[in-house]
């Protein structure tokens, strides 16, 4: 039995495959011929931003709580979740005297990019004044991701472009987006691609408009998993995230990472030793990341204090290609909080205590690091599961 559809039927009638038809109207590119990229209008800028902010002996003051996870903090010391009370402890964190000495960039809350000292002065001002670069977070957040093993996405790529802009003009050069992968979760193939995906874009858009983005796919401490199961993870989520930037075209010398340390599960039964944990963390970072990216500030991810910074000097007792520091959040002010209290006689004591904690991750990058005479506070763990901003 013979078919008798038309010559002109989009199936069969030319005689040709579906795959032959679609070759035909490929255009053909010349062998050798790469088509070309437009570089960008800030290109030039975020790379000097980027090797300002990876300059030795310093690295990032996080700050960009949600209005939400302040108010946890400041709840631990008596005080409520008011702007008048969120502003006074930024206000403290940004006015400490001398912190551009081991902090280059500092990342901000919007509410915070906006406001001022009690005296009228711009946050901002102030930073830069310590040659301290304002940073901005440009996420919206977690949110369940449908069809994952109860995993999440990050949400906040629609109307980003104008959002960073909008930073830039106000004075931001740099930016944080932060997604999560969770181990105890699986992680699906599904979460791992999406968090890939959405650090690509963010990232090409926020370059695109002046800001050097931060990449974060941040893998949860959660879970009894050992260190080399975290090691596998880790590479695999960052093989990701570099397929993707390279496929939205983000100049890698204008970028900076965030990622969590190689270290087992927070229940898992051994800990193991600031030593074990910078071979298999720099392990990773050359097996995945290019030596063209300046920076790796690695986030604290509820260690304590002083493991974030033990860890931290482990990973630079030799040469590593990239600038490997830290952007530490609460690792750098826990010890500043209980020293304030909330009261104003204790604004000077508090600067000192995050005086004396950006100086002790100054020396872990510099490799000069000691743990002698470190304070009891210091030693506790922060590890909160299921950990929010």
């Amino acid at each position: 039995m013979k078919l008798s559809a038309p010559p002109t039927s989009q199936w069969i009638g030319s005689g040709r495959s579906t795959f032959e038809r679609r070759v035909s109207v490929l255009p053909v590119v010349r062998r050798g011929a790469v088509a070309p990229i437009r570089a960008g209008a800030y290109t030039d800028e975020l790379v000097q931003t980027a090797k300002s902010i990876a300059s030795p002996g310093r690295g990032i003051l996080a700050i960009d709580e949600s209005n939400a996870t302040c108010g946890k903090r400041l709840a631990s010391i008596g005080l409520d979740n008011t702007e008048t009370n969120r502003q006074a402890y930024r206000q403290l964190l940004l006015t400490t005297p001398g912190l551009g000495e081991y902090i280059s960039g500092a990342i901000l809350f919007e509410e915070t990019l906006y406001q001022s000292t009690t005296d009228g002065k711009k946050f901002v001002d102030c930073l830069r004044e310590e040659k301290i670069m304002p940073g901005i977070k440009v996420d919206k957040g977690l949110v369940p991701l449908p069809g994952s093993n109860n995993e999440s996405w990050c949400q906040g790529l629609d109307g980003l472009a104008s959002r960073c802009a909008e930073y830039y003009n106000q004075g931001a050069r740099f930016a944080k987006w932060r997604t999560v992968v969770s181990i105890p979760c699986g992680p699906s193939a599904l979460a791992v691609k999406e968090a890939a995906w959405g650090l690509a874009r963010y990232a090409a858009v926020a370059q695109d408009n002046g800001l050097v983005p931060i990449v974060e796919p941040e893998i949860l401490l959660d879970g009894d998993h050992a260190i080399e199961r975290t090691l596998e993870v880790a590479e695999n989520v960052w093989s990701e995230v570099f397929f993707y930037l390279a496929q939205n075209n983000v100049v890698f010398e204008g970028i900076l990472l965030k990622p969590s340390m190689v270290t087992p599960g927070a229940e898992h039964k051994n800990k193991a030793s600031p030593e074990t944990i910078a071979k298999n963390t720099l392990t990773m970072l050359r097996r995945r990341v290019p030596p063209a990216v300046p920076g790796i500030m690695f986030l604290s991810g509820g260690q304590s204090e002083m493991e974030a910074t033990l860890n931290l000097n482990a990973m630079n007792q030799g040469p590593n290609p990239w600038h490997v520091s830290f952007s530490y959040a609460r690792a750098l002010q826990n010890s500043v909080l209980k020293t304030w209290k909330g009261l104003p006689e204790n604004v000077d004591a508090a600067q000192r205590a995050l005086l004396v904690r950006a100086k002790a991750n100054s020396l872990a990058q510099l490799g000069r690091y000691s743990a002698d005479g470190e304070a009891e506070e210091a030693k506790k763990g922060m590890f909160q599961k299921g950990y929010t901003y």
